[in-house]
């Protein structure tokens, strides 16, 4: 009788292969990992640009992909004189707009939409809208459950929340009520103060559970990968620490100038717009340690041990460690573009950043002495948002006297935009009888071998908010750790005497200002 003899690497395989899970799920079935509660979802702000743009088209994919809950309502609400029907043509011109309009599906989706016209400021308004809400909810048996999606102008938020409250609609679980739930976008105040005041509002009828803060970067694809890759893989956590990284680069430039949003931009600049949220929270994935289970409130709380490592920004040195720019006149995409300055609404003679440069440090055991360069600007050569990882380089090399080069290190890349990918860079020998090095780069893409739906980042928002998982949303300890790292930077900033001298002019469609050449230079404050 002949027997299969299977040698070493056969039987490592076939343990591997036996004590792995089984993971081969339908793609579709990774769009909501359970079915939701119905719910209805009340928009506040339902006939402005955010709406039209990036919640209706969500909420429609979603719908196409069975994403949404059965049953589902979705409620409009805005001071715009509008009927159901006036408001269910909107939506569908907004979706044709956004090319996701599918014809076929629309009429059955559509009988989901309702609007009710609403005064932001005024009490009885709110009120008829809680006892409209009882009505649809005894009508198509959503059992009381709401979300109130703020896409409203930030100075609305404290008094929508109170009203919303005062109406009764935050209570759960009582009076005809299920759940409740708000959600709020950035900006979460600006600065330490104003973000304590908006939470002492809202915290006067919701409780932090109920409080959803949305940044829509936690939702891309990437960034939630970005745990799974490190905590998920014995390769790299091993080497992710001092000993092995010489530096961190957080990346998120856009070629788009301030377009329509300058009324807003002057009041913010660069520091609040981006760094306060989206980069604080991409450096907090990066560094942060691994929770102990891979739940809502654990990993937060790693996330808010990295805001508290942060080290002190040293204020009055400030050019070795920040350097700040505005967009002067170029050229992007071969058109001609006007300076910052020359902006409507722009003062002209603004002195607010849109660039910044900041390198930070982590008092911590794992990222001791480890700058963290963080960068984010408008106007820029390309729109890209990445984290690069640069190890150290190989401690001794014994090709010195054979190559007579130097030995480039490896760099990880995690790309998020344009494409979601990761790559590693190293060293390998070019073919030949010489002793020759070459770089070379291994590539994963994201969607590689994928064909199931993609979610873009507000439909993973609001699934996230109708299953009351607040895994990527900011709690308010890690608002206002951030808030109290950059706010004195933003004093400094905006009170000191050379403001003109610390802020540098570059050209539209460049990489930035000149001046970040000699900050990157490692015996500069590193």
């Amino acid at each position: 009788m002949n027997e299969k003899i299977m040698n070493q690497n056969d039987v490592l395989e076939a343990m591997a292969t036996t004590s792995a899970p089984n993971l081969g799920l339908d793609p579709r079935e990774c769009i909501a990992p359970e079915p939701g509660d119905p719910c209805t979802i009340v928009i506040m702000g339902a006939t402005g640009d955010l709406t039209a743009r990036k919640l209706f088209p969500a909420l429609f994919d979603l719908y196409l992909n069975d994403g949404l809950p059965d049953p589902f309502l979705i409620v409009g609400c805005g001071r715009t004189q509008l009927e159901d029907s006036g408001f269910r043509k909107k939506m569908k011109t907004a979706l044709q707009t956004a090319g996701k309009l599918d014809s076929s599906k629309w009429t059955d989706f559509a009988t989901a939409l309702h609007y009710r016209v609403i005064d932001y400021d005024n009490l009885d308004s709110y009120q008829n809208l809680a006892e409209s809400l009882r009505d649809l909810d005894t009508q198509y048996k959503t059992r009381g459950n709401r979300i109130f999606y703020v896409a409203l102008p930030p100075a609305l938020y404290p008094s929508v929340a109170r009203l919303v409250g005062r109406a009764g609609l935050s209570i759960e679980n009582t009076n005809g009520n299920g759940w409740s739930r708000i959600v709020i976008e950035k900006p979460f105040g600006t600065n330490l103060q104003t973000a304590r005041e908006l939470d002492r509002h809202i915290h006067e009828y919701f409780n932090e559970h109920q409080i959803f803060r949305i940044d829509h970067y936690l939702a891309k694809e990437t960034v939630q990968n970005i745990l799974i890759f490190r905590f998920a893989n014995s390769l790299f956590e091993p080497i992710w620490n001092r000993r092995y990284v010489d530096y961190v680069s957080i990346t998120a430039t856009e070629t788009l100038g301030v377009e329509h949003r300058a009324g807003y931009y002057e009041q913010a600049g660069i520091l609040r717009d981006m760094f306060q949220n989206h980069m604080m929270q991409l450096l907090a994935l990066t560094a942060m340690e691994p929770p102990s289970r891979f739940e809502a409130d654990l990993v937060r709380d790693e996330k808010t041990k990295v805001f508290r490592a942060l080290r002190p920004f040293p204020v009055e040195n400030l050019p070795d460690f920040l350097v700040l720019g505005q967009y002067g006149s170029g050229t992007i995409d071969g058109l001609r573009v006007p300076a910052y300055r020359e902006e409507s609404g722009v003062h002209p003679d603004s002195l607010t950043p849109t660039f910044a440069m900041m390198k930070v440090f982590l008092d911590n055991w794992r990222w001791q002495g480890i700058p963290f360069y963080l960068t984010s600007g408008k106007r820029l050569a390309e729109k890209i948002t990445e984290i690069t990882v640069q190890f150290k380089t190989v401690p001794h090399s014994m090709f010195r006297h054979t190559l007579g080069e130097a030995i480039a290190a490896n760099r990880l890349t995690l790309g998020i935009y344009p494409e979601e990918k990761i790559t590693l860079t190293f060293q390998t020998k070019n073919p030949g009888a010489r002793v020759c090095l070459r770089t070379v780069t291994m590539d994963f893409q994201y969607q590689q071998n994928y064909t199931g739906p993609l979610l873009d980042a507000y439909e993973k928002v609001l699934i996230d908010c109708m299953l009351g998982d607040q895994m990527l949303f900011w709690r308010q300890d890690g608002v206002e750790r951030s808030w109290a790292f950059l706010t004195p930077i933003l004093n400094e900033c905006e009170t000191c005497d050379n403001r003109d001298n610390m802020l540098h002019f570059y050209d539209s469609g460049s990489m930035g200002p000149q001046a970040i050449a000699n900050f990157l230079k490692p015996e500069n404050g590193a």
